[in-house]
């Protein structure tokens, strides 16, 4: 029972932390960089895309906080990768994980009759799959890296 009233507690904290940042939100966060842009530029970050030339402002608005950030260091400048991921469970099968034990008294003879049953589980593993990836370069989105499905 503690379980299920835990999943439950996770499901609803994962819900509200989940709709805290809404693309909506995000435009009003960064309403200053939103409104200075062109109608068309404006539609495309509703939408959730991102396009070369973008600042990490307009990338925030339209795909959010990034999963993981990596800084690179030459001796001229600082690049920087923002990279979005995929979380989902892979379905790998069912195990057998113990037995189930009945009891039932048997009409005619009034004897205990013991069966066991197998018990089977389905088994999942946590996935993370890489969506996007974004360089900047300069404070200007550089390049996009994104697999195609």
């Amino acid at each position: 029972m503690f379980k299920i009233y835990r999943l439950f507690a996770l499901a609803s904290l994962a819900l509200l932390l989940g709709g805290c940042s809404t693309i909506p939100r995000r435009i009003e966060e960064k309403s200053t960089a939103f409104s200075a842009l062109d109608a068309d530029t404006q539609n495309n970050i509703r939408l959730g895309r991102v396009d070369v030339g973008y600042s990490p402002d307009l990338v925030y608005i339209a795909l959010g906080t990034p999963d993981e950030r990596l800084t690179q260091t030459t001796k001229t400048d600082t690049n920087e990768t923002w990279i979005y991921n995929n979380y989902h469970q892979e379905y790998l099968g069912r195990v057998q994980t113990g037995y189930r034990q009945y009891t039932y008294i048997d009409p005619k003879t009034r004897q205990a009759i013991v069966t066991y049953e197998p018990v089977y589980s389905s088994i999942y593993r946590d996935r993370v799959d890489e969506r996007i990836r974004i360089h900047f370069r300069a404070g200007q989105v550089a390049s996009i890296e994104q697999v195609k499905r």
